[in-house]
């Protein structure tokens, strides 16, 4: 999908001055996914101590 958007081009140059990347859509589709990530991550941790599980564990363990 092509799209145009105005992007701080400080940010943009400090992205790909630490890292290895080396265009500016690479570094807006990471930065993307990196942010969904991390959403996903935190709806995950909000589930801590709501989710009921029962089974044995002993006897699911390979070792």
């Amino acid at each position: 999908m092509r799209t145009n958007i105005e992007i701080d081009q400080k940010v943009i140059d400090e992205i790909l001055e630490k890292t290895n990347i080396k265009t500016k859509r690479e570094a807006v589709d990471l930065a993307l996914k990196e942010f969904l990530r991390m959403i996903k991550l935190k709806e995950l941790s909000e589930l801590a101590g709501k989710v009921n599980w029962s089974g044995d564990l002993d006897s699911m363990r390979t070792d």
